[in-house]
């Protein structure tokens, strides 16, 4: 076991995706079953006291990885250190709010959270934003770290790629291991787009073996509204396959990806010719701890429509936000 644990932050840790993740964490389930771990988890005061029972079922779990777990209601004690950062804890919508309160509130949180990152984290901090809207609070704290490389916040759209495989595996009806080349192009929302052109199942061409209609219809759909098919089915939100996504995603950036490519959200840098600077997802590996976007796939021109609906919107919300004055001008 390694002598130096690494310090990992968690926000919104009294919640449902938080209580999924944070166990599987503290077994070794992201970093393996050689390297111990310090929790540091953030809560709004009315959240503390549901972090606290979190703390008692750690301690209960005797895990052998799990060095400490300590709990704040300061971002910039919680942030202290931390080399690993889980964004869960965000404001979500509710009756009567509109786009531009939604975004004004999440810049609450994630301002505030982003300053404290950039002052207080290990040089080395990777972020992963999970609370919604994903990729717009990403691009807040990004914006709100100077000091921290751009590449180093993103936000979750591994969930969607992983659904994207699931859905795909079951219509198929092969193992989600036969399934490869998916891309979700986009927004974490209902703009996203499932992109089957480059996917594989069991090295055929996906588009080759499925119905069409269905390929460029009701998968899209699925995939998009899977969510809100979850609230209808079990009568919450997801939580442990959010949780788990997020693992997902922070354990290949930092172990690496195989051949094989997944979906991250993350700074454009203009590939594909989506604007530099907003949060898209994007296909990518991760080689020598960065993500890598994944270049030279063609585009066609119902992929190209699909990813622009998904691209405007994340323009829409940066306008929104900037006018807010959430991110500089």
């Amino acid at each position: 076991m390694s002598a130096q644990p690494v310090t990992i932050t968690l926000t919104g840790a009294g919640g449902q995706i938080g209580y999924a993740a944070l166990f599987r964490i503290a077994s070794g389930a992201l970093l393996g079953s050689q390297q111990s771990v310090r929790l540091r988890l953030l809560e709004v005061p009315q959240g503390l006291q549901a972090a606290e029972g979190v703390a008692l079922e750690l301690t209960d779990c005797a895990f052998p990885l799990l060095h400490s777990v300590d709990i704040f209601t300061d971002p910039n004690a919680a942030f202290e250190g931390a080399s690993v950062a889980f964004l869960v804890g965000a404001r979500p919508r509710t009756a009567g709010m509109e786009r531009a309160d939604l975004l004004q509130a999440n810049g609450g949180i994630f301002g505030p959270q982003g300053r404290a990152i950039n002052d207080h984290a290990d040089d080395n901090i990777r972020v992963i934003v999970v609370g919604n809207p994903a990729n717009t609070n990403a691009l807040i704290a990004q914006h709100n770290a100077p000091d921290v490389p751009p590449e180093r916040f993103t936000a979750l759209t591994r969930l969607d790629h992983n659904r994207a495989i699931g859905i795909l595996a079951q219509e198929a009806r092969v193992h989600v291991s036969e399934i490869n080349g998916i891309t979700v192009w986009g927004n974490h929302s209902a703009t996203q787009y499932p992109d089957l052109s480059h996917a594989t199942i069991s090295n055929a061409p996906a588009l080759d073996t499925l119905d069409p209609l269905w390929a460029r219809g009701e998968y899209i759909r699925r995939v998009a509204q899977r969510g809100a098919e979850i609230i209808n089915t079990r009568g919450s939100s997801s939580a442990a396959s959010a949780a788990n996504a997020a693992i997902d995603h922070m354990r290949d950036w930092i172990s690496g990806t195989p051949q094989r490519w997944t979906s991250v959200a993350l700074p454009s840098d203009g590939s594909y010719g989506i604007p530099e600077g907003i949060v898209s997802s994007f296909p990518a590996r991760s080689v020598d701890g960065s993500w890598k976007i994944v270049q030279g796939l063609t585009i066609d021109l119902f992929s190209r429509e699909r990813i622009e609906a998904s691209v405007n919107e994340l323009l829409e919300e940066h306008n929104a936000v900037k006018a807010l004055g959430l991110i500089p001008a």
